[in-house]
């Protein structure tokens, strides 16, 4: 069997047409459907879609994995956003601390305090960014933080691949029924978002 080629969507004729195309474009238009809906049904035939339920079925089984692994990427970037910005916190915190205690020892003297004013904001800062993101735990070491980092990064680094081709079929099987909604006068669709992605 020849190998499967990929499948596009085929162009509104009649719509371009309209827009100023020509009798030119209109053959090559033509043929280019035609092999559209050739490699479509080679698709149909090739991964055993005997019905058009069957397909239907085979669309939303894909584009729910893709959602689902699309929701699990986000939450591993914010999970990394969260520790990069932890750590940066932790980096602040360290540099400003002693300053902070000298200030505390002077009874927050406000004359210590117009003296090191930039180095006390980068201390509350640090704090109200520990609290904002922990929401009182105990603030994490920075080895855990690293290790951790590691972690989310080889887990996003497998789970792209996945995504990857989970994105690739979803926009596959989503284009074939298109055609083929196309074929048999189904009432046209917006575009999905799945298909602009």
């Amino acid at each position: 069997a020849p190998p499967t080629r990929k499948v596009n969507l085929i162009i509104d004729i009649q719509a371009r047409l309209k827009a100023g195309k020509g009798a030119g474009y209109e053959r090559w238009a033509k043929v280019y459907n035609l092999k559209q809906m050739a490699a479509a049904l080679q698709y149909l035939q090739e991964n055993g879609l005997l019905s058009y339920e069957e397909l239907e079925a085979r669309a939303a089984t894909a584009s729910e994995k893709f959602h689902t692994l699309s929701g699990q990427m986000q939450q591993l970037e914010t999970d990394m956003q969260t520790n990069a910005a932890l750590k940066g916190a932790i980096v602040e915190y360290a540099k400003a601390r002693p300053v902070f205690e000298q200030y505390k020892a002077s009874k927050y003297s406000r004359k210590f305090l117009a003296e090191h004013e930039g180095e006390i904001a980068l201390y509350r800062a640090a704090t109200a960014q520990f609290d904002a993101l922990l929401g009182g735990a105990k603030l994490p070491k920075m080895d855990r933080l690293k290790a951790e980092w590691q972690e989310l990064s080889a887990k996003k680094k497998a789970a792209y691949k996945e995504y990857r081709a989970a994105r690739s079929t979803m926009q596959e099987v989503l284009t074939v029924k298109a055609n083929i909604d196309a074929l048999l006068g189904a009432p046209k669709q917006e575009k999905s978002k799945e298909q602009e992605r």
